[in-house]
């Protein structure tokens, strides 16, 4: 088989093709190949370090084998922005991102989440939003109308990487054995939806920059990846409230750099990870909506607006972090977030889910 072939080189150090990527994606989702044999060819990836261009490639031709949203020209000209995590922090914080991105879509950016349930975490961004009341298995067809109509949809990654069920057994003799592999890498860089704006948390310093480049190697006209140190605890895989932020950037217009900077030129309270930590499904669930209806207004909140600030930022609809801070605050204030979760909630049962792909 190849890709005991492409194992045996990465073991001596040296970088895949794109074409040898894509063989090795072909042989990793054959039902046929045994999970010992993927999970050692992912391991020897690991071990030697994937580089961007390999990511770039693996992401390629893993979205071969995936389903995308149809009529995609139906949002060209406007940016489609995604907030998420890779995860792994395991600080047990609530649902920062999903409350962000139901934040950005009131303040009228387009907004497609790709998510799944819990993996690392007591509440995924599935699960969450489930609890919520809004649909989180949608159709291609539906997500697309749901965008159209909404300017929010939830895309649910088993539904549009069914292939990747190939992989569940060598991913967790990976996990037996201790050691990540790309995907835990990847998620964020598989939306189907295909958005041109994306804000993504990353649980670890190392992966900062790499990512950015993937993104940006990908396509991508504006990206912020963030890790936000807490202090004796790691990296919270959002932007912190309770630490310095490390960040790398890119913008078409304006071109890459890394920074490393501190919240605290924000209105912030005072607070630390025990007032960031969340719960169970229904008790981020009864987080989100105090966030969202404004009877929360503690740290928590100030964790919302600060990620809120650099998504508005890179989704465009905003020309700083501050003038970010500042819509996002009118848009918790003024009632649209509480109104945009009571209008995906009320249209749950109304979506045409349409056939199952």
């Amino acid at each position: 088989m190849l890709i005991e072939a492409l194992t045996a080189e990465l073991r001596l150090k040296r970088e895949l093709t794109a074409e040898e990527v894509g063989k090795a994606v072909t042989e990793l989702l054959d039902e046929s190949v045994s999970a010992e044999v993927k999970a050692d060819f992912l391991i020897a990836l690991a071990v030697r370090g994937e580089t961007a261009a390999e990511l770039a490639a693996f992401v390629r031709s893993l979205r071969t084998h995936s389903y995308s949203l149809p009529n995609p020209e139906r949002f060209a000209g406007r940016e489609l922005l995604d907030v998420c995590g890779t995860g792994g922090d395991r600080l047990g914080t609530f649902n920062i991102s999903t409350t962000v991105a139901l934040v950005c879509s009131a303040a009228g950016v387009l907004v497609a989440k790709h998510g799944n349930r819990a993996i690392t975490s007591k509440s995924g961004s599935a699960d969450v939003l489930e609890h919520l009341g809004v649909s989180i298995d949608l159709s291609p067809e539906a997500a697309r109308d749901s965008l159209e109509e909404h300017g929010f949809a939830f895309l649910f990654a088993p539904r549009f990487h069914p292939a990747f069920r190939a992989l569940a057994a060598a991913r967790k003799l990976c996990a037996e054995r201790g050691q990540r592999t790309l995907f835990n890498f990847i998620g964020p860089l598989m939306n189907p939806a295909r958005p041109t704006a994306q804000l993504v948390g990353v649980s670890r310093l190392e992966w900062v920059e790499p990512m950015a480049r993937v993104l940006q190697e990908l396509g991508l006209r504006r990206v912020m990846v963030a890790a936000g140190e807490v202090e004796g605890e790691g990296f919270l895989d959002e932007l912190s409230t309770i630490g310095h932020n490390n960040v790398a950037e890119f913008y078409q217009e304006r071109g890459f750099h890394t920074s490393r900077w501190s919240p605290h030129d924000f209105p912030l309270q005072a607070s630390s990870l025990a007032q960031l930590v969340g719960g169970g499904v229904a008790a981020n669930a009864a987080i989100i909506r105090g966030l969202l209806d404004g009877t929360d207004r503690g740290p928590r909140r100030d964790a919302v607006l600060l990620n809120s600030a650099a998504a508005l930022f890179v989704a465009g609809a905003a020309r700083s972090l501050v003038e970010g801070w500042d819509l996002a605050v009118e848009t918790l204030d003024s009632g649209k977030a509480a109104g945009k979760l009571r209008s995906l909630a009320g249209s749950a049962s109304k979506i045409e889910r349409g056939s199952r792909p």
